[in-house]
């Protein structure tokens, strides 16, 4: 099953702040690991604590935040950035 990789706006405005090589790495990530992939839990993690119903992708020095949507195969990222500042809402 092939996934849809969607991003919210906010991850919009956070990958174009990203120099042009880091943009690229995550495409790409999003690309070919998570789109083709069956499941993208393979290559996550799940968060704990008050973000539980999220996942975590890690590539390179940057995390990535996605609300994984089952039922549409729909993986919605949500948030971009260094693993020091990703977390703090």
């Amino acid at each position: 099953m092939v996934w849809q990789v969607r991003l919210d706006k906010d991850a919009e405005k956070q990958l174009r702040r990203l120099d042009p090589q880091d943009q690229r790495r995550l495409v790409k990530f999003l690309r070919e690991r998570i789109a083709s992939s069956a499941s993208p839990r393979l290559f996550g993690e799940a968060l704990k604590g008050a973000l539980r119903t999220l996942w975590k992708y890690r590539v390179g020095d940057f995390r990535l935040i996605c609300d994984l949507q089952d039922e549409n195969f729909v993986l919605l990222v949500i948030k971009i950035g260094s693993r020091k500042d990703v977390y703090r809402r």
